[in-house]
Formats: structure tokens, C-alpha cells, sequence
């Protein structure tokens, strides 16, 4: 069983919900990100994104657009995050890894070569934003046969007949972006999502991740109410920008996300009272 199935069974046998923090690799610094997956695991993390960074990441606001430019002009580019999830599985055989970011770095590393490479390395989802269901069929066949999950996007302009070719194709969880628009805005309106996210249930018995623009605990606990997992990036990645040293980068982010978790936990205790 991949590690997300098995990962989301374990939560929903807890009724728990999923937390999915969203990390740059290579940002702070290339030496910074094998530590800062640890200290996201030591907060409270189900699963884990790894973003690779890219040189226009159309569906990334500033931050995240940042946070890309620093790690490319360091040299971090997708053979190096193949080889950050490779030293992260030494020892934490367990959590599950997505890697989120575009095609074009597939496409000239090479579909086989990438799942095959993907699977040696210990990765155990992928998100390519600009590989919609409609365009996946050659690199999507690729990954399941190396047992990787391919993770498809939904928005609240998608539509009903679109919604169900995701539905039918998807594996993993299903990421619900939260509004129209970049990641790190602030047009999240939870009443909105959760009615969108209970339409999309009805269609679908694959995990449902919701995320863009989750800042705050509370927003998590809130999202948590309906969703299976809340992903959290932008706010966590502005905080990451200016730590002074790896050690200070990985405390910063087990603190944010040790928030959240602990936010998401006592929601959980509430409705169960």
C-alpha cells in the first residue's frame, strides 16, 4: 500500500485530520531542507510537499515565486530534491512525501526516468500543477506503475463533468485550491469551501486536502471540520525565508506547524464532546 493510503486510513481509523505542510527545497538554504522535514514530522506533519523549485511557477504568488528564484540561484533543482528525499528516508521511512511543482523539469528529465528515480528516492505522491487530468494520461501511467500517486487539483470554477474525470482518476487525495487565484492570497472563505468540498465528496471517495491561503490555527481548525487534510505553504515558507541558520529554520517551522496540529487536535476533541 502506498504511504498516503496507508497514511489517511491511520487518520481516518483516529478521526483525525491530515496536516500537509508545504516546504521550498533548498529554501532557506540546500542544507537547511532534510533537517526542516524532520522538524515538520516533530511537529505534528501526516504528510509532506515538497515544492521543486522552477523558474515560473504560474500558480505561486510572490512568496513561494521567492522562495523558487533563491533555491535555483543555489543550484537546487530536481536531481538535487530526488537525492533531499533520499537522505529524509533514511530514517523516517514512514511520512509521506508529494512532490508539487511543473512539468517542464519532468519533460527534459524524462517521465520514465523521473518515476523510476521518484520511487528509488522514496516519493510517494506528485502534484504537477500544469499536468491536468485531460494532458496526464502518458506521465500518469508512469508513476502508477512505480506505485506513485498522481495528485489532480480542483478550484471552485471547476466544473460538475470536470469533477468527476478528476474523481475517476485520481489516487492519493484530491487538493482542493480554496479560491481562484495564486497561493498566499487572502480570499479564504471557509463556509464557501466546505460547501464545495461536501459536493466534491459526493463524487469521490479519495481523501480531499484543501489548502491555498491557510495561515492561521484557526483556519486549520476550521478546514478541518469537513476536510480530510489541511496544507499549509505560503505562511509557513515566508517564515522560513530569513532564518539565520538551518537549526533556526527547523525549530521556526516544528513551532508553526506544532500550532496548527494542536489547533486541528482540540477542534477534533470539541466536536467528539
Amino acid at each position: 500500500m502506498n504511504r498516503i493510503d496507508a497514511r489517511f486510513k491511520a487518520l481516518a481509523a483516529a478521526r483525525r485530520t491530515g496536516l500537509i505542510p508545504f516546504v521550498t527545497a533548498g529554501c532557506p538554504g540546500p542544507t537547511a531542507t532534510v533537517p526542516l522535514l524532520h522538524a515538520l514530522v516533530a511537529g505534528g506533519a501526516d504528510l509532506i510537499e515538497i515544492g521543486v523549485p522552477f523558474s515560473d511557477p504560474m500558480a505561486d504568488g510572490p512568496v513561494i515565486q521567492k522562495a523558487s528564484e533563491h533555491a535555483l540561484a543555489q543550484g537546487v533543482g530536481l536531481t538535487r530534491v530526488l537525492a533531499m528525499v533520499a537522505e529524509f528516508r533514511v530514517s523516517d521511512g514512514d511520512t509521506p512525501i508529494v512532490l508539487m511543482g511543473y512539468l517542464n523539469p519532468v519533460e527534459i528529465y524524462g517521465h520514465a526516468r523521473f518515476a523510476a528515480d521518484a520511487q528509488r528516492a522514496g516519493v510517494d505522491g506528485v502534484l504537477l500543477v500544469d499536468a491536468p487530468v485531460e494532458e496526464a494520461g502518458e506521465i500518469r501511467a508512469g508513476l502508477a506503475a512505480a506505485g506513485i500517486a498522481q495528485i489532480f487539483l480542483v478550484a471552485p470554477t471547476t466544473r460538475s463533468a470536470r469533477l468527476q474525470q478528476v474523481a475517476q482518476a485520481a489516487s492519493g487525495f484530491i487538493y482542493y485550491v480554496s479560491f481562484a487565484g495564486i497561493t498566499g492570497a487572502d480570499h479564504l472563505a471557509v463556509g464557501d469551501v466546505a460547501q464545495h468540498v461536501a459536493d466534491l465528496r459526493a463524487q469521490s471517495r479519495i481523501p480531499i486536502a484543501v489548502g491555498f491561503g491557510v495561515k492561521e490555527p484557526a483556519q486549520s481548525a476550521a478546514i478541518g471540520a469537513f476536510a480530510d487534510a489541511v496544507v499549509i505553504g505560503s505562511a509557513l515558507v515566508e517564515r522560513l525565508a530569513h532564518s539565520p541558520s538551518d537549526a533556526a529554520a527547523a525549530e521556526v517551522a516544528r513551532a508553526f506547524i506544532a500550532a496548527h496540529r494542536q489547533a486541528l487536535d482540540r477542534a477534533a476533541v470539541a466536536a467528539a464532546a
